[in-house]
């Protein structure tokens, strides 16, 4: 029997916390047919943005990577509230990974395996995903990472 993502989660010791509301005048998630993208996700923990500032600056690639983890676990908490159980997830398509980076910086391919592994994880065969990781000047709040997800709904 295969494990759910549900024990996938608590397996890693990671509880889905509940969605964060829009700060501004957008939506977290639109569903359309099969798909549900959300808008993207800052890497919150407590409330509060946990890791800020710029990579290839005062962010490691390793605080980069917790933050993408922790943006990838705030996705899965738009697409539980949006589907009302991760099990609905068909599919994780694509990420685009924005990573706040000096101009110098171009390890933004590994602050975005935070995500991806994380989300490989949990996900299992359904968390195999295309992707982008863009670096940024600057993201909302100083947010060091924001990530948006595109989802096929089974």
């Amino acid at each position: 029997m295969t494990e759910s993502i549900s024990e996938r989660l608590a397996a890693a010791g990671v509880t889905v916390p509940d969605a964060a509301a829009p700060v501004a005048n957008y939506v977290a998630s639109i569903r359309f047919g099969t798909l549900l993208q959300t808008s993207g996700q800052l890497p919150m923990e407590g409330g509060k943005v946990a890791v800020t500032g710029k990579l290839g600056g005062n962010v490691s690639v390793e605080e980069g990577q917790r933050a993408a983890r922790l943006c990838a676990i705030n996705i899965l908490a738009q697409a539980k509230a949006a589907l009302g159980d991760l099990e609905k997830i068909g599919r994780l398509l694509k990420l685009t990974i924005f990573v706040a980076s000096t101009s110098d910086f171009t390890e933004q391919h590994k602050v975005a395996n935070g995500a991806s592994d994380f989300l490989a994880d949990v996900l299992g065969e359904r968390g195999r995903h295309a992707r982008s990781a863009v670096g940024v000047p600057s993201l909302p709040l100083d947010a060091a990472v924001e990530i948006e997800a595109l989802f096929e709904v089974a």
